[in-house]
């Protein structure tokens, strides 16, 4: 299908101007008598849309975001609740998306689709934009003719993640800007600023006292072999890439990223949050226990956390209750596990874990409340220490000089 622009006459001679999606002019020119409009001009966009589309490639694949992936999933559940066929509804959003992986993906689906596979296993063939979490609740949809009811719990759940990543990367922002402006100030001082006032204190020939000395030599010691540590800089960066693209790189690094000063308790809930959350949409959507706890521990995006609750998965399997075997993680408070126990006791599991999702977002939205002002007493003590040396560093020797000259 091309899109055609074109121009005409209403019946009333008034000028009418449209886009129209068509696979020749000719078609175009009789959807437009059958409409009453006689057409004046027609003529193809595919060639603007080519030039745009291969601009938009020259940038590289870019991966869909939270954002675009809750738009979608609140486009298929408006298409499919309004009836509209799937391979319809794919090929539309496909033209509409301005992604152009996205758009590529969305193709995709629907060739397979219209091949005669599910929706599921279509989605399945791209892992890197849809996590299992969706895949398999999607798969449940179709198998309980729900679907439109998944999209739409999916477009939800997504929706609150991107919400919570989008919270804490704000309250990030001003501690990190601070962060960079802090070793940037260091860099600028020790390259220019102090080896200026080191060849003052050379000439007068001065006793340098400790700290003078210890800012000399540490900026000595940068302008010598600056060329060497932006060597090792470069080269730890990418093996820490390196060691945290391995398995066992990445397990470790997801605990460490828990145990991390302020940001990792908030981390570490959110994670369980939104393990809560994606586990009682699992759930209520008609996944088996085991299955969504399969599927979460991939879903959660912390291999570390994973690890756990596929500890919670064998427990489960060898017919441990789900209370016994999440208290034996460790991950989950007292308060929780009454949640649970209870649930588990009320048949009513994804309803209770609704209410652990939400207490945990609740503590999430409180810390990220109060992030910044756990991290700016530490700023100002960092800063404080770093002004403090320097000005003790070049003040003193320059009061000392003071001093022999009144002397003199």
């Amino acid at each position: 299908m091309t899109i055609y622009r074109y121009r005409g006459r209403g019946g009333r001679g008034d000028l009418v101007e449209g886009a129209i999606d068509a696979p020749s002019a000719e078609a175009v020119a009789r959807q437009l008598m059958n409409s009453g409009v006689t057409p004046v001009e027609i003529r193809e966009e595919l060639q603007q849309q080519d030039v745009m589309a291969a601009l938009r490639r020259l940038r590289g694949p870019v991966t869909p975001d939270l954002s675009e992936l809750v738009l979608l999933s609140r486009q298929l559940y408006t298409l499919t609740k309004a009836g509209v066929p799937l391979g319809q509804a794919l090929a539309g959003l496909a033209r509409s998306t301005r992604n152009v992986t996205l758009r590529d993906v969305l193709e995709n689906v629907k060739a397979t689709v219209e091949s005669g596979r599910e929706l599921s296993a279509a989605l399945a063939m791209h892992p890197r934009i849809f996590s299992s979490l969706y895949i398999n609740t999607v798969k449940i949809g179709e198998n309980t003719g729900r679907l439109e009811d998944v999209f739409l719990r999916l477009s939800e759940y997504l929706d609150r993640e991107r919400d919570t990543r989008s919270r804490i990367k704000a309250a990030l922002r001003y501690p990190s800007f601070v962060l960079i402006a802090i070793t940037i100030a260091i860099g600028v001082i020790n390259v220019m600023v102090i080896p200026q006032f080191a060849k003052i204190f050379e000439r007068a020939k001065v006793e340098l006292p400790l700290p003078t000395r210890i800012i000399v030599g540490t900026s000595d010691f940068f302008v010598a072999w600056w060329p060497v540590l932006a060597v090792i800089a470069v080269g730890a960066v990418f093996a820490f890439r390196a060691w945290r693209s391995t398995p066992e790189g990445t397990y470790r690094w997801d605990g460490i990223k828990l145990r991390l000063p302020i940001v990792g308790d908030i981390i570490y809930r959110a994670t369980l949050g939104r393990f809560a959350r994606g586990f009682s949409m699992a759930l209520a959507a008609g996944v088996p226990l085991a299955q969504a706890l399969s599927v979460m521990s991939q879903a959660v995006d912390n291999e570390y956390v994973g690890e756990r609750i596929r500890n919670i998965r064998s427990g489960i399997e060898r017919g441990d209750s789900l209370t016994r075997t999440a208290t034996a993680t460790g991950m989950f408070s007292p308060l929780v596990l009454q949640m649970l126990s209870v649930g588990e006791d009320a048949g009513a599991i994804d309803a209770l874990l609704v209410e652990v999702a939400e207490f945990y977002e609740r503590e999430v939205d409180y810390d990220i409340k109060n992030l910044s002002q756990a991290i700016e007493p530490i700023l100002i003590g960092v800063l404080a220490a770093f002004v403090l040396v320097f000005a003790l560093g070049v003040f003193l020797p320059l009061w000392d000089m003071a001093q022999v000259k009144l002397r003199g």
